[in-house]
């Protein structure tokens, strides 16, 4: 059987998943016109998300991740299948879906406060006056912890705190999917240990439905309820689900310690490592 060829598999049972799911992803495939003809990133993919959820998307570089993203995003549109937030088909980008690169994407003009501020009376501005605007855009740097950055420009900050600048932003749409592609994926160790244990406390707080990119295999298992797996690309599709099942919240240090945290972690590197060999290192 092929790489691409392997069934969906949910290897483990925590968290009951609906049969509709707060995000449907039904039949979805993805081509995209080259010089050398149509090549498929995505073929056949077929996932559910439980509202409040947070999903990893994990798998090989080329093998469709930031395309899937992209996808539930609205950024692209599908060649096959559906997309379905909220009972609604995704036909293009909406304040319900708020995406973090892993560049920052701020406007190097603005002040921390006028970056989240834009976003803010973009959704909000035709319904709230200016001071619930400027509520929501302090609020939004408040959960981040940049109050006291909040007059600053980019350039006069860290890149951490950029990122938390990018999420602040994101969060302050109060979007019902946060979609994180590799937002971590740039900073040094300790920033990140540092940014994921914030993230962690700012799920807990929004009870938002996260779906976030990583190459990261630790960050994947912290962070996850379930793990989504993806088969090497040409025509990527979902190789194994692996469901989280560690109590929440979760510490790291209690976690370096913890024999089922190592089982869950070792199940993700024996199927990128062993089942998904990566071609290069074939």
């Amino acid at each position: 059987m092929s790489d691409n060829m392997i069934s969906n598999t949910v290897i483990t049972a925590n968290k009951p998943i609906g049969t509709t799911g707060y995000v449907s992803i039904e039949q979805v495939g993805m081509s995209f016109k080259t010089k050398k003809g149509s090549f498929e990133a995505l073929s056949d993919i077929n996932l559910k998300i439980t509202k409040g959820e947070f999903i990893t998307l994990i798998g090989h570089s080329g093998c469709g991740k930031s395309t899937l993203l992209n996808l539930i995003a609205g950024l692209t549109l599908p060649s096959k299948g559906t997309l379905i937030c909220n009972g609604r088909e995704v036909a293009g980008p909406g304040p319900d879906r708020a995406v973090v690169f892993q560049n920052h994407s701020l406007l190097p003009w603005l002040t921390c406060f006028d970056n989240v501020y834009l976003a803010v009376e973009r959704v909000f501005g035709e319904t709230e006056n200016k001071a619930k605007l400027r509520e929501r855009t302090e609020a939004a740097l408040k959960m981040v912890g940049l109050t006291h950055a909040i007059n600053k420009y980019p350039s006069e900050i860290s890149g951490g705190m950029k990122q938390r600048v990018g999420i602040a932003r994101a969060l302050s749409m109060e979007p019902q999917v946060l979609l994180l592609d590799e937002p971590f994926g740039a900073l040094d160790a300790l920033t990140r240990a540092h940014l994921q244990d914030e993230l962690i406390e700012i799920v807990q707080q929004t009870q938002a439905t996260v779906v976030m990119v990583t190459h990261d295999v630790d960050e994947a298992v912290l962070l996850s309820d379930r793990i989504v797996m993806m088969t090497n690309g040409p025509a990527a599709t979902i190789g194994e689900i692996l469901t989280v099942d560690l109590p929440h919240p979760r510490d790291r240090l209690q976690l370096a310690n913890n024999p089922h945290y190592h089982h869950l972690r070792s199940s993700v590197l024996d199927f990128l490592y062993h089942k998904m060999k990566h071609p290069v290192s074939a």
